[in-house]
């Protein structure tokens, strides 16, 4: 048996021609905190960022087809986070509901897939 923690970070990858409108994104529309990312260890260029109480990471790799593999994301204002990426021209999915939460997913301008809830009563 494995006895987990906390989840610690997300890895996402973006078309490396992309990455700089990736950091862009997730720093300006997002508002993530851009953290330092060791580069000398990796072979490939990167972003890391603050969320929550982990870290998401942006690799590169070359452009793949849009699927339902997510990430799921809790918010403390989902409606607010909606009209944020609404008024950014984000492209909205809704989800089916799910008693006590509020959700929507998004797919973030280079095709990763982002749910965003909020637990309510």
């Amino acid at each position: 048996m494995i006895d987990f923690i906390r989840a610690d970070h997300i890895h996402i990858c973006v078309p490396p021609e992309r990455l700089e409108e990736a950091r862009q994104f997730y720093t300006g529309t997002i508002g993530l905190k851009l953290i330092e990312r060791p580069d000398k260890i990796f072979g490939n260029a990167g972003y890391w960022f603050d969320i929550g109480n982990i870290q998401l990471h942006i690799g590169v790799e070359p452009a793949l087809a849009r699927s339902i593999r997510h990430t799921a994301f809790e918010v403390a204002d989902v409606e607010a986070a909606r009209y944020l990426l609404q008024k950014n021209n984000i492209e909205i999915l809704e989800e089916p509901k799910i008693p006590g939460r509020s959700r929507f997913a998004f797919i973030d301008p280079f095709g990763n897939r982002m749910e965003l809830l909020q637990l309510i009563d």
